[in-house]
């Protein structure tokens, strides 16, 4: 485990929907990812139910500004957050 689960989700709902940089291991393969992304981009939802919870899944949802898609990233294996010129590492 690389970072606290609920430090992590407070650091990153406190970005307030501004973009922000992160770097994780990703779960699928254990490779590491960067991403530019921002939370609570609601444009292009259809509505629906997620077929987990976030939450217990420790997964924050996020929407990628590369790809212009959403995207979960895993709030245990985040190494890096960087937001408003600060880096915070776990």
């Amino acid at each position: 485990m690389l970072s606290d689960p609920n430090a992590t989700r407070k650091l990153i709902e406190s970005t307030n929907g501004q973009f922000f940089t992160v770097k994780f291991v990703k779960r699928s393969d254990n490779s590491v990812r960067v991403m530019n992304c921002r939370t609570g981009v609601k444009q292009g939802l259809v509505g629906g139910v997620l077929p987990y919870n976030a939450k217990e899944a420790k997964l924050i949802p996020v929407y990628e500004m590369k790809t212009e898609n959403r995207r979960c990233i895993p709030l245990e294996n985040i190494i890096s957050i960087s937001y408003k010129k600060t880096v915070t590492t776990f």
